[in-house]
């Protein structure tokens, strides 16, 4: 497929300069890799998405737990554990 962009001037440039910094070899991988990285930011929102939805949910259905100072102790001292286990991350809290 052939696509014609008309680009600002400023948007030109920056291509421009991506492909003279000898990362991207031409300005059609700069636009993929543009157009890849938004789709993997809409991938990440629907996800964040989907994860406030099932928290709303269970706080509809009462299974919420009251924030404390103690809760907030639990949590941190799981989140620790977690860390110094050699397991994983979960994705969901990384940045």
């Amino acid at each position: 497929m052939t696509l014609h962009v008309n680009l600002s001037p400023e948007m030109e440039g920056f291509i421009k300069s991506k492909v003279a910094s000898g990362f991207y070899g031409n300005a059609t991988e700069v636009i993929r890799d543009a157009i890849r990285r938004m789709q993997a930011e809409d991938l990440r929102a629907n996800a964040w998405r989907a994860a406030i939805k099932a928290g709303d949910d269970e706080l509809d259905r009462g299974e919420g737990v009251e924030y404390t100072a103690d809760a907030l102790a639990d949590i941190t001292s799981a989140a620790i554990d977690s860390m110094h286990s050699g397991k994983p991350m979960d994705p969901d809290v990384l940045p």
